[in-house]
């Protein structure tokens, strides 16, 4: 059931040859917009389809070989998609899969193309989730097309913001306002959130609230270093946020969030703080209280179903 400006909608993703790890389609009801992902394995089937050799835009996205952790992303735009996603794709090491984004009909012109690449750099930068592989920033104001034709390939965006995320890829995601509005004490900044912390024997503290499915550690929260546990998932995530001045040192084997950062789950977080595996389900209790992350959403749960 959709309430105000929120709606349903059906987003078909069809397995081009069975396997859940090959080429895919993906498009939305009503939407001339078709999108094609493709591993390198699989990139040689991507271009030999007939949509591929179509005016349109196209991504190249890989782990970032500077930052542990990151994703790299290429973007371009071509008359054929076909063409220009061969040469870049064989100009760049880093990229493990490729998007090709067109339409049914064949109705985007190059101004159209031109405009869609451009405004994709700048959502993308201004998202700041990817390492963009782009050199230069098109600029949008220069890319002069009818007002109407504006507003076709806003609304193609629009669809295109909801599709990326299905294929596994968080680019034109806006950051959460707790990690964005800094300028903001982080008590107006999370008005309306639930504050979680942990609070540990070691005397290390950390808070957090979570906001869109992601789950934020807050700035000034303390993370334990060098605990002596022999293995951490995320080691790597861990020196990366220490390399960059997320994290810096605050006392002999405890270091310090010196800015919020957005974690996929409670978990990770915990494992960052605690330098060590952990079960954000339990570890994270909402402040103030001994209510776990997991009996709080289980009581959330459980309240909205009463309101149904």
């Amino acid at each position: 059931m959709s309430t105000g400006e929120t709606f349903g909608r059906t987003i078909q993703l069809f397995l081009v040859d069975g396997k859940p790890t090959g080429l895919r389609k993906a498009t939305i009801h009503g939407w001339t917009g078709v999108v094609l992902v493709s591993s390198q394995s699989t990139f040689a089937s991507l271009t030999s389809r007939e949509e591929v050799d179509r005016t349109g835009v196209y991504v190249l996205t890989g782990p970032d070989p500077d930052k542990q952790g990151m994703t790299r992303v290429y973007i371009g735009s071509a008359n054929s998609v076909r063409e220009r996603i061969k040469q870049s794709a064989e100009e760049r090491e880093f990229w493990e899969t490729a998007i090709a984004v067109t339409t049914s009909d064949d109705d985007l012109s190059k101004g159209h193309a031109e405009y869609l690449e451009a405004r994709l750099i700048e959502l993308t930068a201004q998202a700041g989730r990817v390492t963009l592989d782009n050199g230069t920033q098109p600029d949008t104001s220069r890319r002069r097309l009818p007002e109407a034709d504006v507003e076709n390939m806003e609304q193609f965006l629009a669809n295109l913001r909801i599709v990326l995320p299905v294929i596994g890829l968080d680019m034109l995601k806006p950051q959460p306002r707790a990690v964005t509005q800094t300028a903001k004490p982080v008590e107006e900044r999370t008005t309306g959130d639930v504050q979680f912390e942990i609070r540990h024997k070691t005397g290390v503290q950390a808070t957090a609230v979570e906001e869109d499915s992601e789950f934020i550690v807050l700035e000034g929260s303390e993370a334990l270093s060098n605990a002596g546990y022999a293995y951490l998932a995320s080691r790597a995530l861990k020196d990366q946020l220490i390399q960059e001045g997320v994290l810096i040192p605050l006392s002999e084997g405890k270091l310090t969030f010196t800015k919020p950062w957005s974690f996929s789950s409670p978990s990770r977080a915990a494992g960052i703080v605690l330098d060590r595996q952990a079960n954000g389900r339990t570890e994270w209790k909402v402040k103030g209280s001994k209510q776990t992350y997991h009996d709080w959403q289980q009581a959330q749960a459980a309240q909205q179903e009463a309101a149904e």
